[in-house]
């Protein structure tokens, strides 16, 4: 259990109840495993970082309302998980800045209202999209550049044995 939060057993199902309520939290602390319920409702919370929340997979209940949330790019990902986890939970989630969303759900924020989230993708990512987009494109030319290579040289072909064959006939003495 983390130092700032308190743990307890739940009777009947294997998993703990982390209370890390009320405690001045600035930053989500590490969450055992097991956890099953967790609130962090009324702490100094203004972001998640991304992949915080991703190994509690025992989680059935959480309550983050009544923290600061920042409402920028980096809410992004607190809201994906929220959407995916728990639809009441997004709703009782609200902006305490910037300006323009404060005290809006955070289930109600659009892409605009994000602000300008240019980088939603890791940088490595986008190096690879654009790696793979190069070797995609580089593998059409050569393909098309083998076909066309292939049709010149059947006509090549042809052309070659049409002028033997011709070449053959004049030279062939008749002994009719």
């Amino acid at each position: 259990c983390p130092s700032s939060c308190s743990c307890e057993s739940l009777a009947g199902s294997r998993g703990l109840h982390v209370d890390c309520s009320s405690r001045q939290l600035r930053a989500v602390p590490a969450l055992p495993r097991g956890t099953r319920s967790l609130d962090l409702h009324n702490n100094s919370l203004s972001r998640v970082p991304a992949g915080a929340l991703d190994s509690l997979d025992s989680l059935e209940h959480v309550d983050m309302a009544g923290n600061p949330w920042h409402c920028d790019c980096h809410v992004l990902y607190l809201k994906l998980w929220l959407q995916d986890f728990s639809a009441h939970s997004l709703g009782s989630v609200r902006c305490a800045s910037p300006a323009p969303v404060r005290m809006k759900a955070l289930a109600e924020l659009t892409g605009n209202e994000l602000g300008m989230c240019k980088r939603i993708l890791p940088v490595r990512c986008l190096q690879f999209f654009w790696r793979d987009l190069i070797l995609i494109a580089g593998a059409i030319i050569t393909l098309l550049l083998v076909a066309w290579a292939l049709k010149f040289s059947k006509k090549l072909v042809c052309q070659l044995k049409f002028s033997r064959g011709h070449l053959l006939r004049r030279h062939i003495p008749k002994t009719h």
